[in-house]
C-alpha cells in the first residue's frame, strides 16, 4: 500500500508542478491546482512512510520519477527540449535511486 501512495503522490506532485507552468503563461486560476496538487502529494507521501516506507527510498524514487515524468510530459505538452543529454540525467538518477533502494 505504501509503494500505491507514493505512485499517487508522485503523480500529484507531477499535475502540480505542470500546473505551475499553465500558472505563469496562461490563466492565474492554475495556481489552485499547483497549491492542491503540492498539498496532496505531501499527504500521500506521508501515508506511505507511515506505512513503513523509508525517507531516503521514498524521497529518492519521488524526486526521480518527478524530474522523469515532469520532462517527459513538459516535452509533449509545452514542447519544451528533452535532449540526449537530459535524457542520460534522468537515468543518471535513476540509476542512482535504484542503487539507493538495492542498499536499503
Amino acid at each position: 500500500m505504501a509503494w500505491i501512495f507514493l505512485a499517487a503522490a508522485i503523480i500529484s506532485e507531477v499535475g502540480a508542478t505542470l500546473s505551475l507552468r499553465m500558472a505563469t503563461v496562461g490563466r492565474k486560476a492554475w495556481y489552485a491546482g499547483v497549491g492542491a496538487g503540492y498539498v496532496f502529494a505531501f499527504v500521500l507521501i506521508s501515508l506511505a512512510l507511515q506505512r513503513g516506507m523509508g525517507i531516503g527510498v521514498a524521497y529518492g524514487v519521488w524526486a526521480a520519477a518527478g524530474v522523469a515524468l515532469t520532462a517527459v510530459a513538459s516535452k509533449i505538452l509545452f514542447r519544451e527540449p528533452l535532449t540526449r543529454l537530459m535524457g542520460l540525467g534522468i537515468a543518471s538518477i535513476m540509476a542512482g535511486v535504484l542503487l539507493v533502494e538495492l542498499g536499503h
